[in-house]
C-alpha cells in the first residue's frame, strides 16, 4: 500500500463526515418532519371520517327505531291509504 494513501483516506473520511453532518443529517431531519406533518394530516382525516361514521350510525339507529316502533301504526296508515273511499289527488 502506498504511504500517501493513509493521509488521503484520512482526509476523505473527514470530508465525508463533514458532508454527512452538513447535508445528510438535515435532509433526514427534513424528511422526518415531513412524515410527522403527513401523519398529523392523516390522523385529522381519520378523525373526520370517524365523526362522520358516528353521525351516520346515529341516523341509521333513528331510522331503525322509527321503522320498528311505528311498524303497526305504519301498516294501518298504509292500509288507510288503500281505502277506495278516500279521494286521491291526481299526480302530475
Amino acid at each position: 500500500m502506498n504511504p500517501m494513501m493513509i493521509p488521503i483516506l484520512g482526509i476523505c473520511c473527514g470530508l465525508l463526515a463533514i458532508f454527512g453532518g452538513v447535508f445528510v443529517k438535515p435532509w433526514f431531519a427534513l424528511q422526518h418532519r415531513r412524515m410527522e406533518i403527513e401523519a398529523d394530516k392523516v390522523a385529522e382525516k381519520a378523525a373526520q371520517y370517524a365523526a362522520q361514521t358516528e353521525r351516520l350510525e346515529e341516523r341509521v339507529r333513528v331510522l331503525e327505531r322509527i321503522v320498528t316502533d311505528r311498524g303497526a301504526d305504519l301498516a294501518q296508515e298504509i292500509e288507510g291509504l288503500r281505502d277506495p273511499h278516500v279521494t286521491r289527488l291526481p299526480i302530475n
